[in-house]
């Protein structure tokens, strides 16, 4: 199983590097920390959508997902290393094709929203995203492997389609971005 941890702090960052999975030490803010560091937050954000009540075809999705992430964390962590595969790729793209399918076509944008679920995983989202965008800023300076960036941009539309998929069945609605409205009157609001 590898080494388990028995102290949890061993000081050698203090310096404000950190050791990768090969053995090198990097700076704490270098882009392939930035990238891991952020793949690991999507999953946490992933975890507070799971404390949610969902459905139960979402939860085993969602911890499937997890597993990835940590997989692609490892990736990231260790240069040269490659554990997201083409077929991560393919199955994110046959369980979006299985949930959008009975979603009503979107005519308009939708704001962040729904029920609690539903907006954390919006939220999740964006963490998705940004982390795509630090794997592209990453693979201008190192060698990244082939499937890691579609595998994250094939995620942030599956996060979109599980928001509402959420958003329905936590009894909420998708709210509508409108181009045209008109400001709110203060006095509305008393």
């Amino acid at each position: 199983m590898g080494n388990r941890l028995s102290k949890i702090y061993t000081r050698t960052g203090d310096d404000g590097t950190t050791g990768l999975g090969d053995g090198s030490r990097t700076d704490k803010d270098g882009p392939r920390v930035a990238a891991y560091g952020t793949t690991d937050e999507l999953n946490s954000v992933i975890g507070v959508v799971l404390s949610h009540p969902i459905p139960a075809p979402v939860q085993k999705v969602m911890h499937e997902v997890q597993h990835h992430l940590f997989d692609l964390g490892g990736e990231l962590c260790i240069p040269g290393h490659q554990a997201i595969k083409e077929e991560h790729v393919t199955w994110l793209e046959a369980i979006l094709d299985h949930f959008n399918e009975d979603l009503p076509a979107l005519k308009d944008f939708i704001l962040p929203a729904g029920g609690p679920a539903a907006a954390q995983c919006h939220v999740a989202r964006t963490v998705c995203r940004r982390a795509e965008r630090l794997l592209v800023s990453l693979q201008r300076t190192e060698d990244i492997p082939p499937f890691s960036m579609k595998y994250l941009n094939r995620l942030s539309d599956l996060l979109f389609v599980l928001a509402r998929v959420l958003a329905r069945a936590e009894g909420g609605s998708e709210v509508l971005w409108q181009h045209d409205r008109a400001p709110i009157d203060p006095a509305d609001l008393k």
